[in-house]
This record gives C-alpha cells, sequence and structure tokens, in this order.
C-alpha cells in the first residue's frame, strides 16, 4: 500500500475529530434523502409535476448512487481513498447548487443523480479512510460507530429539519443547507486525513456497470409507467429483465466481476439481501409517502407532518444496540423475524388509518413508531450479517452488495409506491401505499427462514 496516512494509536481529541469529520460524509448521505420526503408534494406543486415523476426526484439519486458505489470503491484504492473523498464532497456540493437553483424537473434529476454520485465517491471514500486512518480493530469500531451515530442522526432529524427549512426558507433551502457541511469536510480533511490507496486494483467492468445501470433504471421507469401506459411498463420491465440477464452472464464469464456469482449460491447471503430489499421497500420508501399521508388523511400541516415523522424515525437513534443484542441471544433468524414482523404489522395500521380520518392521526403515529422500530432493529444488523455469512474470500464484495441492494430497493420501492399513490384528495387512497409495504415486511419475515437461528455460528 501507498500511504501518507495519520494513523491514529490513541482515542484521542485528534483521532475524534478526524472520526467525526469522515462521518460528516455519512450524515450529508443520509440527509439528502430523509430530508425531502416532507417537502415532495410542495416539490411537485412548484415544478408541475405528478406523483409519478416526482418519484425521480429521490429515485435519480438512487440510482446514480447505486451505479457508482461499485466503481467508487474501485477507484478509490487505485488513485487514493481521501482523493475520492474530496472529488465526491466538491461534486456533491456543485450538484446541491445545481438543485437550489433548477427550475424544472428534468433540471432538478439530473441535479439529483450528480448528487447521488458524489455522494458514492464521498461515503466510499470516507469509510475506507476510516480503516486506514485507524489500524486498531477497536479504534476503527469507535470511529465508525460515531460515523453510524452522525448517520442515525440524519435519518432521525433529516425530514423535521427538512420540514422546518422548508416552511421558513421554500424547498430549496434543503440543498443549499448542504453548502456549510461541503465546505467544512473541504477544509478540515486535507488537515486531518492523511492519503491512503493500494496502487493498483482489478479492472472496471465499465459496460457492465452500464448495463446494471440500465436495468435499474428501466425498472423504475417501467413501474412509472405501467399504472398509464400498461404497455410500454411491460416492455420497460422486460428490458430491465433482459439486461438483467445480459448483466449476470457477463458477470460469469470475467475473472474479475463487479459482483461475484458465487455470492447468490449462498442461502445466508440471499436471504439478507431479500431482507434489504424489505425493510427498504417497507421503512425507507414508506417515509417519502408518509408526509403527504399525513396531511391528506389527518389533516397535518407540512411542519406538523414534519415533526410526526419522528415517530418513525427516532427509533432509529436508540434501538441499532438492543437490535445486536437480540442477534446475540435469539440468533439472526427469529431477531430479523421479529423487526419484519414490526414492519409488517405497522404497515398494516397505517393502511386501516387511511379509512378513519383525522381522529386516527394517534393510531398512525403508532404505526409509524412500529415501522421504525422494526427498522431499527434490523438494518444494523443485515451488514454484518451479509459480511459473516458471505463465502471466505468475498466478504468486501458482499458488503458492495448490502449497499447496492439498499439503494436498489429503496429506488424500486419509491417508484412502486408514487404509482400507488392517489391522485385524488383523502386518505383512503392510501390503504394500497400501505398494503404493498406490508406485503414486503411478510416476504421478508419469510425470508428470515434463510438465515442461522442461535444455535448456528457465521462461517
Amino acid at each position: 500500500m501507498i500511504s501518507t496516512c495519520h494513523l491514529s494509536v490513541t482515542w484521542d481529541r485528534r483521532a475524534r475529530l478526524t472520526a467525526c469529520v469522515l462521518g460528516l460524509g455519512a450524515f450529508l448521505t443520509q440527509f439528502d434523502v430523509t430530508a425531502l420526503v416532507v417537502v415532495m408534494p410542495e416539490i411537485g406543486r412548484d415544478l408541475a409535476v405528478g406523483t409519478p415523476s416526482l418519484a425521480w426526484v429521490v429515485d435519480a439519486y438512487s440510482l446514480a448512487f447505486t451505479a457508482a458505489l461499485l466503481a467508487a470503491g474501485a477507484l478509490a484504492d487505485r488513485h487514493g481513498r481521501r482523493r475520492a473523498l474530496l472529488l465526491g464532497n466538491a461534486l456533491f456540493l456543485a450538484a446541491s447548487v445545481a438543485c437550489a437553483l433548477a427550475g424544472t424537473a428534468p433540471a432538478l434529476w439530473a441535479a439529483r443523480a450528480g448528487q447521488g454520485i458524489g455522494a458514492a465517491f464521498l461515503i466510499t471514500g470516507a469509510i475506507a479512510s476510516i480503516a486506514a486512518t485507524f489500524p486498531d480493530a477497536a479504534l476503527r469500531a469507535r470511529a465508525l460507530a460515531l460515523t453510524g451515530i452522525l448517520s442515525g442522526v440524519a435519518m432521525a432529524l433529516g425530514p423535521t429539519l427538512g420540514g422546518l427549512l422548508a416552511s421558513w426558507l421554500g424547498w430549496r433551502a434543503i440543498f443549499l443547507a448542504n453548502v456549510l457541511p461541503c465546505g467544512l469536510i473541504a477544509l478540515a480533511v486535507p488537515r486531518v486525513v492523511g492519503e491512503a490507496r493500494t496502487g493498483s486494483g482489478s479492472p472496471i467492468d465499465w459496460p457492465g456497470l452500464l448495463v446494471l445501470t440500465g436495468a435499474l433504471g428501466l425498472a423504475v421507469e417501467g413501474v412509472l409507467q405501467a399504472h398509464a401506459t400498461p404497455v410500454a411498463g411491460a416492455a420497460g420491465l422486460a428490458a430491465s429483465l433482459a439486461l438483467t440477464v445480459a448483466f449476470a452472464r457477463r458477470q460469469r464469464r470475467r475473472a474479475h466481476p463487479l459482483l461475484d456469482p458465487a455470492l447468490a449460491s449462498d442461502r445466508g447471503v440471499r436471504a439478507v439481501i431479500v431482507l434489504l430489499l424489505a425493510v427498504s421497500a417497507g421503512y425507507w420508501a414508506v417515509l417519502v409517502s408518509l408526509p403527504a399521508f399525513l396531511m391528506a388523511a389527518h389533516g397535518l400541516g407540512a411542519q406538523e407532518a414534519g415533526l410526526a415523522l419522528l415517530a418513525a424515525t427516532l427509533p432509529m437513534l436508540v434501538l441499532p444496540p438492543v437490535g445486536g443484542r437480540m442477534v446475540g441471544r435469539l440468533g439472526w433468524r427469529h431477531a430479523c423475524g421479529g423487526a419484519l414482523a414490526l414492519i409488517a404489522l405497522g404497515n398494516a395500521v397505517l393502511a386501516g388509518t387511511a379509512f378513519a380520518g383525522a381522529q386516527a392521526v394517534a393510531g398512525a403515529l403508532a404505526g409509524m413508531v412500529a415501522i421504525g422500530a422494526g427498522a431499527a432493529l434490523a438494518h444494523s444488523q443485515l451488514t454484518g450479517a451479509v459480511v459473516a455469512l458471505a463465502p471466505p474470500g468475498a466478504t468486501g464484495m458482499a458488503s458492495a452488495l448490502t449497499m447496492v441492494a439498499r439503494q436498489a430497493g429503496f429506488a424500486l420501492g419509491v417508484a412502486i409506491l408514487g404509482v400507488l399513490a392517489p391522485t385524488t384528495p383523502g386518505g383512503p387512497g392510501y390503504a394500497a401505499v400501505f398494503a404493498f409495504a406490508a406485503v414486503a415486511g411478510l416476504i421478508g419475515l419469510g425470508a428470515c427462514r434463510g438465515l442461522p437461528g442461535v444455535s448456528a455460528r457465521p462461517r
């Protein structure tokens, strides 16, 4: 390894500062997803687009993030982790300003895609820099835990902060709020984070990346078109399936595939991927629909809806350690099964309150607490599970696969829920949204059978 990294050997003031600076990258990449969920209706009205097209405000970011992740890791190893971080930060900053200035929906979609690419390099460079800066396992665990806390704060408080910013200054202020943390990263990283790189690496399969991106993009567009134009929707989904098959075949032929096909043969890994997709569709994608639902069904204002979302997001701050203890005591199968059952139950409750009107807001809050608790108990455990269950020599690729599954599941979930969302006023139309999310939770619950029980040990 070629390295000029400032190694941290004690958890001193400099080490904590370094971890906080690197953790800002995780904060930014999560904040710009969750902060938007409250203001999506306002963006739609301002740019004159309906719910299906509005889904691309979220999905353009998620798809670009997913596609760039695989390349970002390889380029960071080859050309420098700090360099990748700073490049991603600069691109994220420029794209954030472009989002704030966007006057049309296509301009906003393009800027959001730029944010997604920047976020991929930003988070990849940050996590890789933590690994290089903190060679001691205990210190590295502390640094990653601090990064996780900052990420959790962004997920938990993003909707509330986004709602407050939008109510005071308009939805464009959410993107301009990125200027300050991006500036801090640009100034602080060269001073506290050293450079590290391998100087070599496997060739990147750029055609494979394009095929994978095309498959995901056509799947999302096919879902969005299915309601208004069934033939076009079916054609898009068929084309996505064809590209997915082509991608899988290409990966099997390559000496250095983007995603190791051997991972697909492991029952436990397959189960975790299904769980990641289920949590993304049953919780993360639901967050995008909740503000509009709370306003339509329960008469809340935008700012009130942002505050109400804390019922679904605050569990992310306090329950992940409980999830870790549950895994140790019950095993992955039962711990994750309980978490997915909560997600399914919470969405079923939300579907029921869609018919009850404004007086059922307490029930809606209870459902939101349930889905938030379920996601918090499962979300932070699944990456560790897939790394432990992956075949020997494939743990790094397995980690990348979890990020791809999360983002792909989120993008497809947002697209499907966007199609199911009602076009007429009132809450009952949202019952289909939460019913789908409940089914996603039940599918994840079924997939838990592929995970080890309490007596099983990871390889």
